[in-house]
């Protein structure tokens, strides 16, 4: 039989264990960033490597699907460098004029709030110290450089040449009667993933050619390079829409006079939104896993905590996987409710199913 503990004793060793598991992702980062990437990029690639298997031995398929996916990132590298080398053509023009905008800016919030240049250079300089922190957090020393050049595609060969080897032992961890339990929850992890990744990518780019299409019809400088990295950005729930939106009209505030152009891109980039929240996310990236906007929010903020700007990218599909083996399991069901969209309503009917009874307890 076994022993039931009471709560006052479950809780704090389950706290000490988030602790202690949070403590070790923080110093492990260098080397856990790159794993969790590979991991990713395995996933989207194993059924290419399948594919190819049916017709060549395993490492071959591997080498040649890696091949096709470094082909499509150095693509877009390229287009994304050409579009960066026109962007440094025009920046003399918008130093000149971003200085002129900050020194009007200055002097409206000292008449306005009597915030003097002292103070407010202070309040820069601890915003860029800040940054400063979270870019020396992502980019830590020579292991940020090596993680993208070497450690990501060294990670994604062996984890799927030994992807058989992995999920085995994985099987051979639980006992016999969870077996059932694990399949599910591996085979469904692994088509939320790729389902995941494959929709963002689509819908990321068609929001890119929306972005860009807009930003060229307003006449705004830079337009498909801003475009591109909104899109992006876009991949960070609700706080990386804000910021795309601020890109491009920071730039026509900086290369055009008044204020038309700011507004029309405002409206623009708030259809698009529409249209993406509403058309292309239900009907593309639609995994088996909807996470609610607070949880979004609150697991993209703790991932840039722990892991810089690779935390925001890497926390929605680890929430997900997450809520994937809630649901799964029992005791933990009610968590995986709280991380779901699905708003319940049984319970707020048994809360007045019970009023009206005390209603009428008390009457009689």
């Amino acid at each position: 039989m076994l022993k039931t503990y009471p709560f006052y004793i479950k809780a704090p060793v389950i706290l000490l264990g988030l602790v202690i598991t949070v403590f070790m992702m923080s110093v492990l980062r260098d080397i856990l960033v790159p794993l969790a990437f590979a991991a990713l990029i395995a996933i989207l690639l194993n059924p290419l490597t399948n594919r190819f298997e049916r017709k060549m031995p395993k490492i071959l398929s591997i080498m040649l699907a890696m091949i096709i996916g470094i082909v499509v990132v150095i693509a877009i590298l390229y287009f994304l460098s050409s579009q960066v080398a026109h962007f440094f053509d025009d920046l003399e023009s918008i130093k000149h004029k971003l200085s002129q905008l900050l020194e009007e800016i200055r002097t409206w919030l000292q008449t306005t709030f009597g915030i003097s240049s002292q103070k407010q250079m202070q309040m820069v300089n601890d915003a860029a110290n800040g940054s400063k922190a979270l870019i020396g957090q992502t980019l830590s020393g020579l292991m940020g450089v090596l993680s993208v050049v070497f450690l990501i595609p060294v990670y994604t060969f062996l984890i799927l040449l030994y992807k058989t080897l992995i999920l085995n032992f994985i099987y051979e961890v639980f006992s016999e009667e969870n077996k059932q339990k694990v399949a599910e929850i591996l085979g469904e992890t692994k088509a939320a993933i790729q389902s995941y990744i494959i929709g963002l990518l689509i819908e990321t780019s068609i929001v890119a050619v929306m972005n860009s299409a807009a930003l060229l019809i307003l006449g705004v400088q830079n337009a498909i390079l801003i475009g591109v990295i909104g899109a992006i950005l876009n991949l960070l729930p609700y706080i990386g829409g804000i910021i795309a939106i601020a890109l491009p009209v920071l730039m026509a505030t900086l290369t055009m006079d008044g204020f038309t152009t700011q507004l029309l891109i405002i409206g623009a980039y708030a259809l698009i939104q529409f249209i993406d929240n509403n058309i292309l996310v239900p009907r593309i990236v639609s995994s088996k896993v909807q996470i609610n906007a607070l949880i979004s929010i609150v697991i993209v903020l703790m991932g840039a905590a722990l892991w810089g700007i690779p935390g925001m990218f890497l926390s929605i599909p680890f929430i997900a996987v997450m809520k994937i083996i809630f649901d799964r399991i029992d005791g933990l069901k009610p968590w995986g409710k709280l991380l779901g969209d699905n708003i319940p309503t049984e319970h707020m009917g048994q809360v007045k199913r019970f009023r009206r009874k005390k209603k009428l307890v008390t009457d009689n």
